[in-house]
């Protein structure tokens, strides 16, 4: 009585944001400082064309408090789940009443009643529907929600589990900010949400098992720093860096304990932190340059989105006919893994 996924699927906010006009912005509002022009760019290293946005370009330009930023979060997070749960029910064949449960995952943002309940109401679903809200897990936060899901379905057989993950990262853009995460932050997040159903009946991948380590002392490498105008992303380390020392070794205890080998997997959907963060992966891999290419293809097209960049991925790939390993990175600091498909 394996949980299986049962429809998986994205959407994107309306606003396209090119990065070149990104950049040109930025390094506008920003000014001419010599540490901002040491930091410029990054915008052409990231490996980004273009990425997404609930808000049009010129709302940036603009200065916005944390409330006025957290009302339009929760508005647009449900804005993006309203269609994306429609389509996630045609996929499955299912009605609305049929949802059992609903986990929902999201760390830019703070709503209560949280999304889920939102969601509820605004849809119409089933009333003894199970909630799971589930924050702070920033881009770990579509794998471990994932698999999160895939526990509620197992402890419930034949239950049906709606996951939902959105992140409209852009929204935490401070333009009088001008630190090196900042400026990171900028030439990386985009908005986006995504989903799928699980259930131990029906037709679709295997989920699981799943994983996740937890590094010693590291509480400070990734995460927000609440401020009075919103939120300051935190990037104190080099990750990079941290998964060439560690992340090898992670990955073969999650292997082991599990009863797989890196063989086993066809593909890996892997969160595409950045450029550098890809290019760490695929060594800790043993893939070649240029072997992550549908975490790369996703980050070219729509940013990191967070917590639903790896979804993104998944479903880019041939999830439905091939063992693939899901894996992302988050405040922790954590690694996360998840295997899709197989027996």
């Amino acid at each position: 009585m394996s949980p299986r996924l049962l429809a998986l699927k994205s959407a994107v906010p309306p606003f396209v944001l090119d990065q070149s006009d990104v950049a040109r912005r930025a390094g506008a509002l920003f000014g001419n400082h010599r540490d901002v022009a040491r930091l410029m760019p990054v915008f052409e290293n990231t490996g980004i064309d273009r990425r997404y946005s609930c808000v049009p370009i010129d709302w940036y330009a603009e200065p916005h408090g944390w409330r006025e930023r957290n009302a339009l979060y929760i508005e647009n997070a449900v804005a993006l789940f309203e269609p994306l749960t429609l389509e996630l029910l045609k996929q499955a064949g299912l009605e609305r009443g049929d949802i059992d449960a609903i986990v929902v995952a999201s760390t830019t943002g703070i709503a209560t009643p949280s999304l889920d309940a939102l969601v509820v109401e605004k849809l119409g679903l089933n009333r003894n529907i199970r909630r799971l809200p589930i924050f702070g897990l920033g881009c770990a936060g579509g794998v471990v929600g994932l698999t999160r899901a895939a526990d509620l379905a197992s402890a419930y057989p034949g239950s049906r589990v709606l996951f939902l993950a959105v992140e409209l990262c852009a929204l935490t853009f401070r333009k009088d900010d001008t630190s090196k995460s900042n400026i990171v932050a900028t030439a990386l997040f985009g908005d986006g949400a995504a989903g799928a159903i699980v259930s131990t009946a029906g037709d679709g991948p295997a989920l699981g098992p799943g994983g996740e380590y937890t590094w010693p002392h590291a509480l400070d490498i990734m995460g927000w720093d609440v401020q009075e105008d919103g939120l300051k992303a935190i990037f104190s380390q080099s990750i990079p860096a941290l998964l060439a020392a560690d992340f090898r070794a992670i990955l073969a205890d999650y292997l082991r304990r599990n009863g797989g080998t890196r063989d086993s997997y066809r593909g890996f959907a892997c969160h595409p932190g950045g450029a550098k963060v890809l290019d760490a992966l695929e060594d800790c891999l043993d893939l070649p340059r240029g072997g992550l290419a549908d975490s790369r293809s996703v980050l070219r097209d729509f940013g990191n989105m967070s917590a639903v960049t790896a979804l993104f991925v998944l479903e880019r790939m041939d999830w439905r006919r091939q063992q693939t390993l899901m894996t992302a990175l988050g405040p922790g600091f954590s690694a996360a893994f998840l295997t899709v498909g197989g027996a």
